[in-house]
C-alpha cells in the first residue's frame, strides 16, 4: 500500500494577523495627533478673542487711566553754579581761539522727605465694552511727612548762590485726568495750589507748587497732599522717605502685592483687603539728596522702578484663561476615551471603526468650542456644565449604537462625567492643579495596567 502524502504545511499568519494589536495602537495613535490639529484651531479662536478682549480692555482703560505710580514729593532747590568753560572765541583779526571763560548755569538740588506716609482708599468697579469687561479704580490718597531743612553743605553749595524763592515741592504722578478738584500743598499750614507738570527728572507728568521766598528755609517742613486719582491694573508707590509707610484698603477681593516690597500686614477678604507696608530707604538704590550737575545719575527712572511696590487689581484667572488651561488637558481626553475604545476591542472584541473613533473626538473638540463661546455671556462654571453636558450625553448617545448599550455605554458616559468633573476641580485648584494632574494619570495608568495584566498580547494576534 503506498504510502500516505505528506499533510500541508499550515498557513502562516499574514503580516496584518501577527501585529494586528500593534497597527490598532499605531493607528489610535495616529487618530489622537490628526485631533490635535482641530483643537489647534480651536486654541487659534481662543487668541483672537483674547485678542479682541485686550483689545477692548485698552480702549477703556486709555480713557480711564492705566496703572498709577506715585512718586514722591520731591524738594526740588534750584542755585547757581559758577564754573569754567573753553570756548571757541573769534578775534578782531579772524583768528579763533579758545579760551577759558567764567560761567553761571543753574542747577537743582533734590531733596527726598525724612519721613513719607501714604494712606490709600482704591474702590474698585467694572466697566463695560461690548461684551467685554475692565476692571477700573477710583482711588482717594493722602500723602503726609516731613522733610529735613536742606542741607546745601553736603551738596558743597555756597548758601549765597542758592535761589530760594524758586524752591518748589514737585510730585510725580502716571495719569492726572481723573481729578475733578485742584490739588493743594499743605506746607506747614500754608496751603498752595499744586499746578500741573513734574520737576522731578525722567517725570513730565504730575504736579508743582512753589514754595520759596526771601528766606533761607532753615527748618523742617511738613507736608500733606491729598490726590484722586482714576487708574486700572494697579498702583504703586516709591519709597522716597526714610522711614516708608502705606496704608491701602480696597473692596478688590483678589489682590497681588507686587514689587520691591511686601506687605508687613495684610488681611485678605471675600469683599477687599488692607495692606500696610513698613519700608525703609535701605532698600533702594538712589541717594536722599542730589544735584542736576553730572556725576549724579544713581537717580533715575531705572533704579526708581525697580524700588516700586503696592498692589495690582487684576483677575489671575478669568474665563479665557481658565478655557485656554482646559484646552491644554485636551490630549488627556482623547488618550482617556481611546484608550478605553481600545480596551473594548481587546478584551471584548468589540469592533469600532476609525470614523467612530473620529467621530467620538469631534464631540470632545466641540466640547472646547462650546465652552469658550458659552463663557463670554455667561459665568464660567456654569458654561462648563453646558458643555460637559452636552458632550457627554452626545458621545453617550452616540457610543450606544455602536457599543450595544447596556455596561459599556454606561461606562463611557460615567467615565466622561468623572473626567469632566476632575478637570474642572483641577482648573480651580490653581495651585495644585499639577500635583493632582499628575496623580490622576497615575490613577489612570494603574487602572490600565489592572485591567490588561492578564492579557497574552501574542497569543490574541496570533489565535
Amino acid at each position: 500500500m503506498p504510502d500516505a502524502p505528506p499533510p500541508l504545511p499550515k498557513s502562516q499568519p499574514s503580516f496584518t494577523r501577527r501585529h494586528s494589536t500593534i497597527l490598532k495602537l499605531a493607528g489610535v495613535g495616529a487618530l489622537i495627533l490628526l485631533l490635535l490639529i482641530p483643537l489647534a484651531m480651536i486654541e487659534g479662536v481662543l487668541s483672537d478673542r483674547l485678542a479682541r478682549r485686550t483689545e477692548a480692555v485698552n480702549d477703556i482703560t486709555a480713557s480711564w487711566g492705566k496703572d498709577q505710580n506715585i512718586i514722591g514729593p520731591v524738594l526740588c532747590v534750584p542755585y547757581q553754579f559758577h564754573g569754567k568753560v573753553v570756548r571757541a572765541v573769534t578775534l578782531p583779526d579772524g583768528r579763533v581761539e579758545s579760551r577759558e571763560l567764567e560761567e553761571t548755569t543753574v542747577a537743582t538740588a533734590y531733596f527726598l522727605p525724612d519721613s513719607l506716609e501714604v494712606s490709600g482708599d482704591v474702590q474698585t468697579q467694572t466697566l463695560h465694552r461690548g461684551i467685554y469687561d475692565a476692571a477700573v479704580f477710583r482711588g482717594e490718597i493722602t500723602l503726609t511727612g516731613k522733610f529735613a531743612a536742606p542741607d546745601m553743605a553736603a551738596l558743597k553749595i555756597d548758601p549765597k548762590d542758592v535761589l530760594w524763592k524758586d524752591a518748589a515741592v514737585t510730585l510725580a504722578v502716571s495719569d492726572l485726568r481723573g481729578t475733578r478738584e485742584g490739588l493743594v500743598l499743605d506746607w506747614n499750614g500754608k496751603k498752595t495750589q499744586l499746578q500741573p507738570g513734574s520737576q522731578l527728572p525722567g517725570y513730565t507728568t504730575g504736579v508743582t507748587a512753589q514754595i520759596g521766598g526771601d528766606q533761607p528755609i532753615t527748618a523742617p517742613g511738613t507736608f500733606s497732599i491729598a490726590l484722586d486719582i482714576n487708574g486700572s491694573g494697579g498702583i504703586f508707590f516709591a519709597p522716597f522717605g526714610m522711614q516708608n509707610q502705606v496704608t491701602l484698603k480696597s473692596n478688590w477681593p483678589d489682590p497681588g502685592f507686587r514689587g520691591a516690597f511686601l506687605p508687613a500686614d495684610r488681611t485678605v477678604r471675600p469683599d477687599g483687603f488692607d495692606a500696610k507696608w513698613k519700608v525703609s530707604y535701605y532698600g533702594r538704590d538712589y541717594p536722599q539728596r542730589w544735584t542736576s550737575r553730572s556725576g549724579n545719575e544713581r537717580f533715575n527712572t531705572n533704579s526708581v522702578t525697580a524700588s516700586l511696590f503696592g498692589a495690582q487689581f487684576l483677575r489671575i484667572l478669568d474665563a479665557y484663561r481658565y478655557v485656554e488651561r482646559s484646552i491644554k488637558y485636551g490630549v488627556l481626553f482623547f488618550v482617556l476615551v481611546f484608550t478605553t475604545f481600545f480596551l473594548f476591542e481587546i478584551t471584548a472584541r468589540q469592533k469600532i471603526h476609525p470614523l467612530q473613533y473620529l467621530m467620538v473626538g469631534a464631540a470632545l473638540c466641540l466640547f472646547y468650542l462650546a465652552l469658550l463661546s458659552a463663557s463670554e455671556f455667561i459665568g464660567f462654571s456654569l458654561s462648563y456644565l453646558i458643555a460637559a453636558v452636552a458632550a457627554t450625553g452626545l458621545i453617550t448617545w452616540y457610543c450606544s449604537h455602536f457599543l450595544g448599550g447596556g455596561m459599556r455605554t454606561l461606562m463611557i458616559g460615567g467615565g466622561l462625567l468623572g473626567v469632566y468633573t476632575f478637570l474642572y476641580i483641577t482648573l480651580r485648584q490653581q495651585d495644585y492643579a499639577l500635583l493632582m494632574g499628575t496623580i490622576a494619570l497615575f490613577i489612570v495608568l494603574a487602572l490600565v495596567m489592572y485591567v490588561t495584566r492578564k492579557v497574552d498580547w501574542y497569543a490574541r494576534d496570533l489565535g
